[in-house]
């Protein structure tokens, strides 16, 4: 059973000044994406589903659907606003995306196998990918046996802005115990500080694993995840910057005892377009993977 892979493409990109996820950053015009869905490939899976906007959609089946067809199964779906539970209704003020957690409940009847998912304007490498499929197939879709790739907190930087990050805390065998939403993450003087979920902000570990939005999940996590947002809109529905966000629903189902999430080590650095003065190091640092040949130029031929 091939793994699918699911890529969040929703974002406009407020911070970085456009819709990152279509910029040419590889040496011949490559996204971020194209180099996601390489690696995606050759580690085995057998689907890609983007989750974008109803607008840019024609623009999208343009210029990325297109290059992937004769190569992979590809499928697009849809996250608006207004797409929620029955019952609910969308408060006019919100003007905010509801999160990670509702872009990946937007996939559920596009996705039967065992699943990746992963943000669009990230670079995760080859072997982060490998780690992920070799896990999720030996798994043989058990549900529950869910996965992530973590990445050193000053390993996901950037040296142009704060970020969010999702700081981890595993057990002596390696299963996440807990991830706690970041806001505000800064490195100053070699000390990296955050704002977590109590709004206080604290000193961050340097090595401590950061969940760079890489989760390994079976197709169960639909039904938990779409009952748990369903909690979330019942207190949250009115609340104009609320998000629901893919660690809630990873917290609650290991708390629970409905799932176990391994974190898998990886060689590979992560690096992505946070802000438009990231950009000419991401073009640097593809240009150098291709020059070593870890990736054909062009990388679709």
């Amino acid at each position: 059973m091939k793994p699918t892979l699911l890529i969040l493409a929703a974002g406009m990109g407020s911070r970085y000044g456009g819709l990152k996820q279509l910029d040419g950053v590889g040496p011949n015009g490559e996204t971020i994406m194209d180099y996601s869905v390489y690696d995606a490939i050759r580690a085995g899976f057998g689907k890609i589903v983007f989750v974008i906007r109803k607008h840019f959609r024609a623009d999208f089946e343009a210029n990325v659907v297109s290059k992937y067809s004769d190569k992979i199964e590809v499928e697009l779906v849809e996250q608006e606003l207004d797409k929620l539970p029955a019952g609910f209704t969308l408060n006019p003020e919100r003007e905010k995306p509801w999160g990670t957690g509702h872009a990946t409940l937007m996939a559920a009847q596009a996705i039967t196998t065992p699943f990746v998912v992963i943000n669009a304007d990230d670079f995760y490498g080859a072997a982060s990918f490998q780690a992920l499929a070799d896990f999720l197939t030996a798994q043989d879709g058990q549900k529950g046996k869910f996965c992530m790739v973590g990445f050193n907190l000053d390993k996901t930087l950037s040296e142009s802005g704060e970020v969010s990050r999702g700081i981890c805390s595993t057990d002596a065998n390696n299963y996440l115990t807990t991830v706690e939403e970041h806001h505000h993450v800064k490195e100053t003087n070699g000390t990296i500080t955050g704002v977590g979920m109590d709004g206080q902000e604290k000193a961050l570990d340097n090595s401590a694993y950061a969940s760079m939005n890489m989760w390994g999940f079976t197709p169960d996590v639909f039904q938990r995840g779409e009952e748990l947002f369903i909690d979330f809109l019942k207190e949250n529905a009115n609340e104009p910057k609320k998000e629901f966000y893919i660690p809630y629903i990873v917290n609650t189902t290991i708390q629970e005892g409905s799932a176990t999430v391994k974190v898998l080590n990886t060689p590979d650095k992560w690096f992505g377009v946070t802000y438009k003065e990231d950009r000419p190091m991401v073009v640097n640092k593809l240009k150098e993977l291709s020059e070593a040949g870890e990736y054909p130029s062009p990388l679709f031929g």
